[in-house]
């Protein structure tokens, strides 16, 4: 079996490598013609799989995507070739809501804000919205959610209009799917029409897809109404629009989920639908391959509270890193570049809280306990 993966997934060898021969290649640079013999095809985002890719190839069995959005996969012409597909959801969830806590706790510094009295408008309620919604609950700030979706099949979903939303949030985060048409379409949600909508000192995070936001708009509007904002994806990528910078708070190459974990979790999701499929136990586990953290424990005394876990926080994730590593090598190196040569990040649970009274709501932001 051939396997063909992309460059930047953690560990597909090792997970990998026992099915069959595992070759790796550029998600921007595949052709057509390096994938003419696979069996397997595993991607990432910056990889449209559909007809013009697999086109000299007639022996694909699977194809998965080591993501939660999966508007790159021409999933009705797998279907049509008999192809099985999967993608990993949820798999860097925890990653995206550590960097948008990272964000927010910046602007909070930068601001002076108080952030039991602000507003957090989430929109896209799926794997990570959910889970930034309960880590916002855990540090007392006040949530508003928005997700047509939901709202039309689940009754109880308290569900804030679009529209309404921008004009009560303090700080808007988004982490919708990229949909282009249909009733609730994510396209261009932030344009020049609802930026006029905004409270004047409103935050903006993007960390789902660069489209969501029309990068001309906003930056015309930053020209004369500057806002906190804060963009981890961009239109175009990566061609983005750099004129843009000046005016952002935090900028970054598309990496809010490059934690270790969450891309390896990616991989570990795929390796699993691909034994089920195969109707072969898994030989690996991820708990068995991740690398050993600079710090595994942390002692918290009784007087540990809520003003001290931003603190914490940043000793395993600071976004201000990611910020200066964008704004120093983006021109002389590129936007690809900056992706492929991420430094190692690690995730709050990598972490083991040791102490004798750890407060509960320490789980609901991701961390683990003894």
């Amino acid at each position: 079996m051939k396997i063909y993966a992309d460059e930047n997934m953690p560990l597909v060898a090792d997970f990998f490598g026992h099915l069959g021969p595992v070759t790796l290649f550029n998600g921007r640079r595949v052709s057509a013609a390096d994938l003419a013999d696979a069996d397997v095809l595993l991607v990432r985002s910056v990889t449209q799989v559909n007809q013009a890719l697999l086109a000299e190839n007639k022996g694909l069995q699977f194809v998965g995507t080591a993501t939660i959005g999966m508007d790159h996969i021409d999933q009705a012409y797998l279907a049509a070739r008999n192809i099985s597909f999967s993608s990993a959801p949820g798999c860097n969830a925890q990653s995206v809501v550590e960097y948008v806590l990272s964000a927010i706790w910046h602007l909070a510094e930068k601001y002076q804000w108080h952030l039991s009295s602000k507003i957090l408008g989430i929109v896209g309620v799926g794997h990570i919205g959910q889970r930034l919604a309960e880590a916002a609950a855990a540090l007392n700030i006040k949530v508003l959610l928005c997700d047509p979706p939901r709202a039309a099949v689940e009754p109880d979903f308290n569900h804030t209009d679009f529209t309404e939303l921008c004009r009560q949030a303090d700080i808007i985060s988004f982490h919708t799917p990229m949909v282009a048409t249909g009733p609730a379409p994510s396209w261009h949600l932030i344009n020049a029409a609802s930026l006029a909508l905004l409270k004047p000192g409103c935050a903006l995070i993007n960390a789902s897809r660069g489209a969501v936001f029309d990068n001309q708009a906003l930056l015309q509007t930053l020209k004369t109404q500057p806002r906190p904002v804060v963009l981890d994806v961009w239109e175009q990528e990566p061609d983005i629009l750099h004129e843009l910078l000046p005016y952002l708070d935090i900028a970054t190459a598309h990496i809010a989920g490059h934690s270790i974990e969450g891309k390896a979790r990616g991989t570990a999701m795929l390796y699993q639908r691909l034994c089920q499929q195969l109707n072969q136990a898994p030989q690996r586990q991820l708990s068995g391959l991740l690398p050993v953290p600079a710090v595994e424990k942390v002692q918290i005394s009784d007087n540990f509270g809520l003003p001290d876990v931003q603190n914490l926080a940043r000793m395993l994730y600071d976004v201000r890193r990611d910020d200066a590593l964008f704004r120093f090598h983006i021109q002389r190196e590129g936007f690809d570049w900056l992706r492929k040569s991420y430094p190692p990040r690690r995730e709050f649970s990598s972490v083991q809280l040791m102490g004798s009274k750890i407060p509960h709501w320490m789980a609901q932001l991701g961390f683990t306990s003894q």
